[in-house]
């Protein structure tokens, strides 16, 4: 780790010089957390004065509402902690006394069944009215509906309503121009949260919509399991001293209690999505979600049902996004629930424009002499100088160049031709040109601190799907802080043409994937919103065709000019999740094939 970090800091004094007017800097001093004393916003006036960021007064209100809302969370955090200990305390004692209620149901039935065997010649209406009289807790037969609700209000008679969380802290909603410093105010309220918020999570949407698929196809998988087995779904009850017929009744009223739940699955997975409520663990939670979007029906449907959900419950968002709530849906996809969605968010989270409409990260362009990690245009110069870089990093980390494979999400492994202790490399066409995906790109930059990607062409009309899967790739590379090298055709700033001709986006991109079997799942989702499997609607190619399509093209364009900057490139020791874990656990994730790369040069001068 100590080679990477001199490696990194050798590669920025050699070929990159530093501009004190640099955005998002936050991505290479967050994991320093501003102390209680100075705050945030003092934290964000020194590094003005040091020149490390440019004075915005946009982003100084942010900073200071954004402090605010910090010291409030210290002692929401004690009330959340007391709020939990009350609500497991009532969630067992909901739980046994609802089984108490079953067991009574049960047993009235049984003596009902023995009663009944001994005169069979009366009516059924008659052994159903004597039954009810013997026992008034024991429901008639008027459907599991009833009995579930009617079971539901002798709960709350007996155990009490459910305890009421503390009034949580309102968040925050960040929107503005690429480069505005929205992503960097986020990331650096997460990283001041730290010691202060037990449960804290930062996702990109990407990253966000795959987990929520997953937690989804989890629920619904688990369900289908339990229902093809008796034992899965009750073996508590198998053991009772009650006949067959009764025991089929309880594990019935069993599975139609999961139903109803499984109705609801949106909120079961935002119990999850930050931490395992059933895991014994307490306490406030905070969500910074970094670019919000409603890209189809079932974004707008998973982000109603998950954020409705962590809101009402008290967890505290801070989210960015380059639009004002209300206008994420222009196309009036799901228009109701979307302004379920709009209302929450407005309840919840003031919103924030920052405005400035200069992009900070390009600051630093005028200021760079030779570019370390973009080479153009693919000549001979170009990529001798690429290779190059490719042997002294690879020398540094001290190993062997191998093939390999790494896990993707939904049990899918993704090929790695070229690896070396946490360096990787591969073509343009390798990640770009074939039906990979947001899921597989969010492991390539987990697993590997460096990545080396070569012969990127120009981009337009004619390889849209190319275009929109490399601007995923660099959303996620930067997200995780790696450290990127390239090869390309030509500048950053040409790399994206062809607008005119048409939209260069497509709804692959947005096509989450899932288990072969099970592959159904998300199209059934499209369906209920009139979104086919195949080809895109369209009123989504209308949306993507125009100015959200331009900002994509101009965030990928600002964020591989930063990530060739010296603080971005001095953070990726700090901040990649590589440096984070422990060997072995690297090692577990990572499986190395039989065949083994050769170490020779791929190109000499």
């Amino acid at each position: 780790m100590r080679k990477f970090s001199s490696l990194f800091h050798n590669i920025i004094s050699i070929k990159t010089y530093y501009h004190p007017q640099i955005p998002n800097i936050t991505r290479h001093y967050c994991h320093v957390a501003p102390s209680k004393r100075s705050g945030l916003l003092t934290t964000y006036k020194n590094l003005v004065e040091q020149g490390k960021l440019q004075h915005d007064p946009n982003q100084e209100t942010v900073a200071y509402e954004l402090e605010n809302l910090l010291g409030r969370l210290e002692q929401y955090e004690k009330d959340m902690e007391i709020y939990h200990v009350n609500l497991a305390k009532w969630e067992k004692d909901r739980e046994n006394e609802r089984r108490r209620i079953l067991m009574g149901e049960a047993e009235a039935r049984q003596e009902g069944g023995v009663w009944t065997a001994a005169n069979k010649t009366r009516s059924t209406f008659v052994e159903k009215w004597i039954l009810r009289k013997r026992n008034e807790s024991v429901e008639p037969g008027v459907g599991k509906w009833v009995s579930y609700l009617n079971r539901e209000k002798k709960l709350d008679s007996v155990v009490g309503p459910h305890p009421v969380a503390p009034p949580a802290p309102k968040g925050l909603y960040l929107y503005g121009n690429v480069g505005s410093g929205k992503t960097m105010l986020m990331d650096m309220f997460f990283s001041s949260t730290e010691g202060i918020v037990k449960h804290r999570r930062r996702l990109h949407f990407h990253e966000a919509m795959l987990e929520i698929h997953e937690h989804m196809h989890k629920i619904w998988k688990n369900e289908v399991q339990e229902k093809s087995s008796e034992f899965g779904i009750s073996s508590w009850i198998m053991s009772l001293p009650f006949d067959e017929k009764v025991k089929e009744w309880l594990i019935g009223e069993e599975r139609y209690k999961q139903e109803v739940q499984l109705k609801h699955i949106l909120p079961a997975v935002a119990d999850k999505f930050l931490l395992d409520r059933q895991a014994g663990q307490k306490g406030a939670s905070i969500l910074c979600f970094d670019e919000i979007q409603t890209v189809d029906v079932f974004a707008i449907i998973a982000l109603s049902g998950i954020l409705s959900r962590l809101l009402s419950t008290g967890t505290v968002l801070v989210a960015t996004s380059n639009r004002a709530p209300e206008d994420l849906n222009q196309d009036g996809m799901q228009r109701e629930m979307f302004l379920k969605l709009v209302a929450q968010l407005k309840e919840h989270c003031p919103n924030v424009l920052v405005g400035n409409e200069v992009d900070y990260r390009r600051l630093i362009a005028k200021k760079t002499v030779t570019q370390a990690h973009y080479f153009w245009p693919l000549d001979e110069h170009a990529l001798h100088e690429y290779e190059k870089m490719w042997f002294e990093v690879i020398k540094h980390s001290g190993g062997r160049i191998i093939s390999s494979t790494i896990r993707v999400m939904f049990g899918r492994m993704l090929e790695v031709p070229e690896s070396c202790n946490g360096v990787a490399r591969f073509t343009f066409e390798y990640l770009c040109g074939r039906p990979v995906g947001a899921a597989d790109y969010i492991a390539v930059a987990k697993n590997y601190h460096t990545v080396f990607i070569s012969d990127i062409p120009v981009m337009s009309m004619r390889i849209r799907d190319r275009a929109r899967r490399f601007i995923t790739l660099i959303d996620e590379l930067y997200n995780h802080h790696c450290c990127l090298f390239c090869t390309a055709a030509t500048s950053i700033d040409d790399l994206f043409q062809g607008t005119d001709e048409g939209a260069l986006f497509d709804l692959e991109s947005f096509q989450f994937e899932t288990e072969t079997e099970d592959g159904k799942l998300r199209r059934d989702v499209l369906a209920q919103g009139t979104v086919g499997s195949v080809g895109a609607p369209t009123g989504i190619v209308s949306l993507l065709s125009g100015q959200e399509e331009m900002f994509a093209f101009r965030r990928a364009v600002s964020r591989l000019i930063e990530m060739q900057s010296s603080l971005y490139l001095d953070g990726v020791f700090s901040l990649h999740p590589y440096f984070q874990r422990q060997p072995q656990t690297v090692a577990d994730n990572t499986k190395v094939s039989e065949s083994h790369v050769s170490s020779g040069p791929a190109f000499s001068s």
